[in-house]
């Protein structure tokens, strides 16, 4: 199911990159004159129109602009935000630098975030993506179907403080009725608000039993006169101790996905 669900989000990408390329006109491929012999030129203000959508070249610059920037959107627009920065506490916390590696933390939290995702992502391939690859709709179309059921996960999980902060900082006059009057310039940053503030209030909670432990650790050592042991040395085993007999990971990532009310 995951790799079918990856698969649409690739096949998804190809498809809206090449109905864009298709529907290019001819004087952004191929100017007048370069054909060898004399050949038939291209007039300029001749456009091609593919499927009722007239393109230009800057169709296709802004869609590489898209493309480049795809890992940022897909990632500020998903759980991955608060899973990351959650992990990352809970290394620190453990007073491990570099274990587990930041390969395995980023891994994890993408194939949790398609995990927390599926539902969004399955309602975006059924209401826009089968549409647009059988032709049914367009290509905007197919862009405002797509982000509905984003914008929706987004808001379930902003805080209505943070959006009424972007809306005030941009100016809106008036309330928005329904969450489909929200622009998405004003949900996304406070969605990414919200994740962060719940990541660290998740890592502030995750800080406290082994802080007790390193409180511990260092009065006894002071108690009995080693002060130039470092206190580290001693409370990273009973740390790692704890959060194995505990069953920490299935406990952190249980609660995380408990969080997002799948």
């Amino acid at each position: 199911m995951r790799q079918k669900l990856l698969r649409t989000l690739a096949l998804c990408v190809v498809v809206i990159f090449a109905s864009t390329l298709l529907s290019t006109p001819a004087t952004a491929i191929l100017a007048p004159g370069d054909l060898v012999g004399g050949g038939p030129t291209v007039d300029p203000n001749i456009s091609i129109n593919i499927g009722g959508e007239e393109a230009d070249a800057v169709r296709i610059l802004m869609l590489m602009t898209v493309l480049t920037l795809l890992p940022s959107i897909l990632i500020m627009m998903t759980s991955f935000t608060r899973l990351i920065v959650t992990f990352s506490l809970l290394r620190n916390a453990l007073g491990l630098q570099q274990t587990p590696p930041n390969q395995v933390l980023v891994g994890l939290a993408l194939f949790l975030s398609l995990f927390i995702m599926s539902p969004t992502i399955a309602n975006i391939n059924r209401n826009a993506f089968v549409p647009y690859s059988e032709g049914i709709i367009a290509t905007e179309e197919f862009i405002e179907r797509a982000s509905g059921p984003l914008r929706q996960f987004m808001v379930a999980q902003t805080e209505a403080g943070d959006i009424n902060m972007f809306l005030a900082l941009s100016g809106a006059t008036e309330r928005p009725e329904s969450i489909e009057d929200l622009s998405m310039t004003v949900v996304v940053p406070a969605f990414i608000i919200s994740e962060l503030k719940r990541a660290f209030t998740m890592g502030f909670l995750i800080f406290l039993p082994f802080m007790v432990i390193d409180i511990v650790v260092a009065s006894a050592l002071m108690s009995m006169g080693m002060m130039m042991m470092p206190p580290i040395t001693i409370s990273l085993p009973f740390k790692l101790m704890l959060f194995v007999l505990v069953d920490g990971w299935g406990l952190l990532i249980r609660t995380l996905v408990q969080t997002y009310n799948l």
